[in-house]
């Protein structure tokens, strides 16, 4: 019963992905200390060698529709990864239940970030190219919170591109998935080192996020922006409500 509890939550994860570019650690991360009974430092450290499988399925649509900033990678990515190993290195100095608390609260600013702002508008031929350096910047705050939270990155990546920075959402989710791909790698090694990762729940979760991510993906390509954009918010927004209530009612009773 356990393998198929991680399979289904792996392929809601893999939806969840490749639709709105946020690793899936949102859904794996409440699921592998929930529902699966994992301890709170398992259920951070082993989301993250899932999200790589996802991120890569989920991102090969994007490539194929051309939402993805090749720039924005290039910049993003090498730091992120830097800042990913750093992050998950703290995580033993940490009381667990906090950082899956701070998650909450990332997800909650996504929601509101994203569900209700706008992309800025695209003038042929004069596309928004923000400065490398902003992205250096996104790419460092997206890696550290990877390492330290167990996530992807994409609840820091998807906002700051889509709504900081005026990116079409699609290219922020596109484009978010590829950095995410590169972010979770150092994370995960340094996980593993810690022993936070349960390799047989990465397995059961990993053979239902493929096929999740690639549905998922496909289906946020053909959506409308603002049509995707409440969609994201509304369910982000009530994620992060639920999640949060669980581990401040975890904190109480520990205390």
């Amino acid at each position: 019963m356990g393998v198929l509890l991680g399979i289904l939550s792996g392929f809601v994860s893999g939806v969840l992905s490749g639709a709105f570019g946020v690793g899936g650690a949102i859904l794996t991360t409440p699921a592998v200390q929930v529902i699966l009974g994992a301890p709170p430092l398992i259920a951070v450290g082993t989301p993250l060698p899932v999200i790589f499988p996802s991120a890569i399925t989920g991102a090969q649509a994007y490539r194929k529709a051309g939402q993805i900033d090749g720039r924005a990678v290039l910049w993003a990515a090498p730091p992120g990864a830097a800042a990913a190993a750093g992050g998950a290195a703290l995580t033993k100095l940490v009381n667990p239940h906090w950082l899956l608390l701070v998650t909450a609260g990332l997800i909650g600013w996504q929601a509101i970030r994203v569900g209700w702002g706008r992309s800025a508008p695209e003038v042929p031929g004069h596309p928004v190219r923000p400065s490398g350096y902003a992205f250096v910047l996104i790419g460092l705050i997206g890696g550290f919170a990877s390492g330290l939270l167990g996530i992807g990155g994409g609840v820091v990546l998807v906002p700051a591109m889509a709504g900081v920075m005026g990116m079409p959402l699609k290219r922020a989710i596109g484009t978010s998935l590829v950095v995410i791909a590169f972010i979770v790698i150092p994370g995960t090694i340094v996980h593993a080192l810690l022993g936070h990762i349960n390799w047989a729940i990465f397995l059961s979760l990993t053979i239902g996020v493929i096929p999740g991510a690639a549905i998922g993906s496909r289906w946020t390509v053909r959506a409308r922006e603002r049509t995707l954009r409440l969609v994201v918010g509304v369910f982000l927004l009530v994620v992060a409500l639920a999640y949060g209530a669980l581990e401040v009612h975890s904190l109480i009773a520990s205390s």
